[in-house]
């Protein structure tokens, strides 16, 4: 396989998860497994979400949905031999809260839990660090991970609870990814532990922790490769293919070797397909027409209707002018979304209205809002009903990733679009890392606002969700409790309630109308500008194989927002 993407610089340091990288994590899945799985035939298939077992063989849910209690699989060692049980998911679990400088949003953005009953710090850690005590604690350590006044807890060696402060239907789907994946604590812990927030242990950015999945990785090469093997051992390899039909995430693989190689160079990816160097490659804009001008040589992935794959204009509330929301209101609609999309996209997006994207139908639009269309007469009747005179605006900083040419061409799009309203945009291009820094939670953004410019990409060059719940891009975009992703820097109290609703009550009924009363909010305060969910797999291409080397293949349960390869183990060939 060849991508485009290589993961962060942390290479494959799973202690990164806790803040959703590294991106894109080729791994998982194919060597660290969620303890809860969707159901990938029906999520591509139909649109439909459904939780299945992963590492959990099942679970039961109080009746106030605040407590779920996950059985876990017995019988299962990480690839290494240890011990898969709850105790070693017990101190990732709180590992997440530790690393995270004891955050209340340490759950993704989610701030579910209560955490003042809990007392994880140095004196468990040492606890923790004695031989062998993460997979068999001793009667000490054992007392605090039974200890049911703190919000996770163990029950026995493969029962573990997780009790929320408040309902929320859809806490299984925050561990189909991210800090559901499972790692061998135990191995962390033989080799210098979780390191302190802030200050990672960096030995794991090149040497992996142990999962429990088909494959182990047996080679990485820091922007170059990661070698991937199959494990002769892996529990799953007992499983009937009815049983793996049902759930493809557990899939033992079909290769025994597989090598994912960095190759930044668009058109050497498409020289290794088309000579059968590699199988399975990233082909983006620049060699897309290659792929599209051969139809029975080349097959490329792309996604239903109903993903959670978009792309979006950021506009910043705190900075001027686009602190205002008249600006903002006339910005969204002096864009061509049609000329973005051809000139940007191929034309591969579909109009959306978010933040909610389609799989999620009960909260997608509420209120059926027309997604922004280019209108620039009404543009320009906004502003000066609004008595807004747009010769005093300062030039607009529209600031990209240089390594992403869609994100480029969509820049100049908006840039000559608002220049028909009087708006002078300059592209500030910068590297990933220099752009990434510019951001991160919601009150970050708030307080450096005057540096992150008016407008941007959503994520930099795309977005996609980091779990698999109707609350997530609500969470990321638009709370003042987003951990990252709300680059707007966007509230209202209106919203927020929509926000909290979604994770502290079990009446649907009153979550939608919050939530319908939070879409037109922020439909009209236009903090981002909709252009579109995705129909290719990166936005200005996709992943491509040669038709009839390729049988089959499932994609990122999260619609990209772990992986930008295949589920290494659920490809086949015909």
């Amino acid at each position: 396989m060849d991508d485009l993407n290589y993961p962060e610089t942390d290479g494959v340091n799973v202690l990164e998860w806790g803040g959703e990288l590294p991106w894109p994590d080729w791994y998982a899945f194919g060597v660290y497994q969620p303890l809860v799985g969707a159901n990938l035939s029906a999520l591509y298939g139909q649109g439909n979400v459904q939780y299945l077992p992963g590492l959990a063989a099942n679970w039961t849910v109080s009746p106030d949905s605040m407590t779920y209690t996950l059985n876990l699989r017995q019988g299962i060692n990480f690839s290494n031999g240890d011990p898969f049980n709850a105790y070693q998911v017990w101190a990732e679990m709180y590992g997440w809260y530790y690393l995270s400088a004891n955050s209340s949003g340490f759950w993704q953005s989610y701030t579910i839990f209560n955490m003042n009953t809990s007392n994880f710090g140095p004196a468990t850690i040492a606890l923790l660090n004695q031989s062998g005590a993460v997979a068999n604690p001793g009667s000490q350590l054992l007392s605090i991970e039974e200890n049911n006044t703190w919000p996770i807890y163990v029950t026995g060696p493969y029962t573990i609870v997780f009790h929320l402060q408040a309902p929320f239907l859809w806490f299984l789907g925050t561990l189909v990814s991210y800090v559901g994946l499972t790692y061998d604590v135990q191995f962390v812990f033989e080799h210098g532990g979780f390191g302190a927030p802030g200050s990672l242990n960096t030995y794991f950015n090149v040497n992996p922790v142990p999962g429990t999945g088909p494959y182990t990785i047996t080679g990485v090469s820091t922007n170059a490769y990661i070698i991937f093997q199959q494990d002769p051992n892996y529990w799953g390899d007992s499983l009937t293919p009815a049983q793996i039909a049902a759930n493809p995430i557990l899939d033992p693989g079909h290769v025994k070797k597989i090598i994912c190689n960095y190759v930044p160079d668009d058109l050497a990816r498409y020289t290794d397909l088309s000579t059968g160097a590699a199988q399975i490659v990233a082909i983006s804009s620049q060699d897309w027409n290659l792929v599209l001008a051969n139809p029975s040589k080349y097959s490329y992935a792309v996604l239903p209707p109903w993903a959670g794959f978009s792309t979006d204009l950021t506009l910043n509330v705190n900075e001027y002018p686009t602190n205002i929301t008249a600006v903002r209101q006339a910005i969204v609609r002096a864009i061509n979304y049609t000329d973005l999309a051809d000139k940007s996209f191929f034309g591969e997006v579909t109009p959306t209205m978010g933040p909610e994207y389609p799989a999620w139908s009960d909260f997608y639009d509420l209120g059926n809002y027309t997604p922004y269309q280019y209108n620039l007469t009404q543009a320009q009747d906004i502003l000066k009903n609004a008595g807004i005179n747009t010769a005093s605006f300062p030039t607009l900083t529209f600031s990209t990733e240089s390594d992403c040419a869609f994100c480029t061409n969509a820049a100049q799009v908006v840039q000559a679009d608002l220049a028909l309203l009087g708006i002078n945009v300059n592209i500030e291009v910068e590297n990933a890392n220099t752009w990434l820094s510019s951001y991160g939670t919601y009150s970050f953004n708030v307080a450096h606002a005057n540096q992150e410019g008016q407008l941007s990409l959503l994520g930099g060059e795309d977005w996609a969700p980091s779990a698999q719940t109707p609350a997530d891009d609500w969470v990321s975009f638009v709370s003042n409790a987003s951990a990252w992703g709300n680059f707007a820097g966007y509230y209202t109290p209106s919203v927020q309630a929509c926000v909290n609703a979604m994770t502290t009550n079990n009446n649907l009924t009153y979550i939608e109308g919050l939530c319908k009363i939070a879409q037109g909010q922020i439909y009209n305060d236009a903090p981002y500008g909709w252009f579109g969910w995705a129909k290719l797999f990166d936005l200005s291409g996709s992943i491509v194989w040669q038709t009839g080397v390729i049988k089959s293949f499932y994609l990122d349960p999260v619609w990209g927002g772990m992986s930008t390869l295949p589920l290494i183990n659920t490809v086949t060939f015909g």
